[in-house]
């Protein structure tokens, strides 16, 4: 395995972590906005708050990691995609600084009106930042994003069916691994109400989710055709797994199975659609225009990056992997969200 090699694998690993992390916090803002009114949405807004509230910094980390490993090891890859996606990405970036400061500042806004205008907005950026960062991505993916500065057209290179399509696939998927996720904390919790609660959602969201999978084959085949051929000719092993993955995370939700089952089902639906956009676009960083050799850093570079990595890994990753043990255990409290706010 060359050095180029190893730094796109770490790469796509971090994009891999935020997906299911980042992925799953979004999911959850999803659900807080369609939990209801005050009353009505009290118990589920609750074990949101609750559930997301002790690791909701540590989840965006990822996109931070992601960022880094760009701009070091594929300079003109990054250029490319922040000057010619600038708009979406903008968005996405607004979307998270607005998200995080409603998340913080909700439960300590004076006043009903302030706090359900903290909830709205938290609620509301979980949506509109996976719809860009998934416009954007199928940007990259069609092959709308061409090497050089500004290169490509910043409107059409994100409004298109396909970026339109993987915007609102991100968003359903967010949902559905939030909603999977939020039955097995609700049964850690010995809740069985809010359990059959996001049980029957992350049935809806995998069925929304499913739907556009399958009207998204007709688009891109008459939108994208040379990433349909990709997709089914190389990563089509990891998009069926993607479904079945999916489909045995939620059959299992319903016979009550072991919450570390379920999330990891669930995970690893996330992480084969994923590797299958990474297959089908192998070896381009950005699809007919640039290699990941032609985006390269000097080896020295990549070399010291790698270096970088393990020892980074060895220092954060166990403080990570312990955070979100002692979650998993029940052993931090979230900050609470106000969940006695509606958005209605």
């Amino acid at each position: 395995m060359t050095a180029v090699q190893a730094t796109a694998i770490l790469l796509w690993l971090g994009v891999t972590a935020y997906a299911i992390f980042g992925g799953a916090d979004f999911g959850a803002g999803f659900w807080d906005l369609a939990a209801g009114g005050s009353e009505q949405g009290l118990g589920p807004r609750a074990l949101i708050a609750e559930a997301i509230g002790p690791v909701w910094e540590a989840n965006h980390t990822w996109l931070i990691f992601d960022l880094v490993i760009l701009w070091t090891a594929f300079p003109p890859a990054f250029a490319s995609i922040m000057s010619t996606l600038f708009i979406p990405l903008s968005l996405a970036a607004f979307g998270i600084v607005l998200r995080g400061a409603a998340f913080a500042f909700r439960p300590v806004a004076t006043g009903l009106a302030g706090r359900r205008a903290a909830g709205a907005i938290f609620a509301a950026s979980s949506i509109v930042t996976p719809f860009f960062l998934g416009a954007a991505g199928g940007a990259i993916a069609s092959g709308r994003v061409p090497a050089g500065n500004a290169a490509g057209d910043p409107l059409a290179s994100w409004l298109n069916p396909t970026s339109v399509l993987i915007g609102l696939l991100a968003i359903a998927t967010c949902a559905y691994l939030a909603s999977v996720f939020l039955v097995a904390e609700a049964r850690r919790r010995s809740l069985p109400e809010l359990a059959a609660y996001f049980q029957l959602r992350a049935t809806l969201a995998a069925v929304v989710a499913g739907a556009l999978a399958v009207v998204g084959i007709g688009v891109l085949r008459a939108d994208a055709p040379a990433l349909a051929g990709e997709l089914t000719s190389r990563g089509w092993p990891l998009v069926a797994a993607s479904g079945v993955l999916g489909t045995a995370a939620l059959l299992l939700l319903r016979r009550g199975a072991a919450p570390r089952v379920t999330r990891v089902l669930a995970a690893g639906a996330v992480v084969a659609i994923v590797w299958g956009w990474g297959v089908a676009q192998y070896p381009d960083i950005l699809p007919g225009s640039l290699s990941l050799t032609d985006a390269a850093s000097p080896s020295g570079s990549l070399e010291a990056l790698m270096a970088i990595f393990v020892v980074a890994a060895l220092v954060i990753a166990p403080s990570l992997a312990f955070l979100y043990r002692l979650d998993e255990r029940g052993r931090l409290v979230g900050h609470g969200v106000g969940t006695d706010v509606g958005h209605g």
